[in-house]
């Protein structure tokens, strides 16, 4: 029987994997995740692109990171479509190979996604920075795009070659891939701040990541542009603080067999 032209109209079931906020469609996607932590990281000295391994607490941080993030990529709707690419320092390098081990493949090495090159600054810690380089380590702090880190990179030079190396990474990679790019804190936050089209004197706006957190991004629609071309939105950012899920004390919980 035909329903009254007055009839209230019926609208479409919106399966629940896919959003109402953008166009349906396959996108690629960046995941910047950050090395485990060294001793430096833990003695607050300047890292920069010198080459100090993982510490114990870093080389468990990234087990922990990879098992999380070898559970985030198994539920993407593309099977086997993951690239690797690593920072060639140890620190990152190793990082990567913990998610590698995981879900197999390799990891390709590129010195473009290093950290920072912090010139006199590598080795000292920042209370001795703020000490012997006071005027330089203020505008480095406040994000100036062209002050080079103790006579090193600026922010804006280290933006432009991890973005070339992302935009290099991604090109071949079909729709719907995910690119995990293993790298370093301040090199994320410049890079990401430029990808997504930033202008530099907001690039303070980002925070870094913290060890062996990530952020996300993905193409805003899918396109068949150029990489250079495409857009992004940024759909996570610093993930891993989350608390761990809280569990009933066993005096309290409901009995188990098991």
């Amino acid at each position: 029987m035909p329903k009254p032209a007055d009839a209230p109209r019926e609208e479409a079931a919106v399966p629940a994997e896919q959003s109402v906020l953008q166009p349906p469609g396959l996108r690629r996607r960046v995941i910047f995740w950050r090395h485990g932590r060294t001793s430096w990281n833990a003695a607050r000295r300047f890292q920069g692109q010198s080459d100090i391994p993982l510490d114990e607490v870093g080389a468990a941080q990234a087990e922990r990171a990879a098992g999380l993030l070898a559970g985030k990529l198994a539920a993407f709707p593309v099977p086997d479509a993951v690239k690797i690419v690593s920072s060639d320092l140890s620190r990152a390098v190793n990082t990567a190979r913990a998610l590698s081990a995981l879900t197999g493949g390799d990891v390709t090495m590129d010195p473009r996604l290093r950290e920072t090159f912090g010139g006199r600054w590598e080795g000292l810690s920042f209370d001795e920075i703020e000490r012997a380089y006071p005027a330089e380590i203020k505008l480095w702090q406040l994000d100036e795009p062209n002050v080079r880190a103790g006579g090193g990179e600026t922010r804006a030079e280290v933006a432009g070659r991890m973005v070339d190396a992302i935009l290099d990474g991604v090109a071949g990679t079909p729709e719907g891939s995910t690119l995990v790019v293993a790298t370093h804190g301040g090199a994320t936050r410049v890079a990401l701040a430029k990808l997504l089209g930033l202008p530099e004197e907001l690039w303070r706006t980002l925070s870094g990541l913290s060890n062996c957190h990530w952020s996300v991004v993905e193409q805003s629609q899918p396109s068949l542009a150029g990489a250079s071309q495409w857009h992004w939105r940024l759909t996570e950012h610093n993930v891993g603080t989350l608390p761990q899920p809280f569990e009933a004390p066993e005096d309290l919980a409901e009995p188990v067999e098991d």
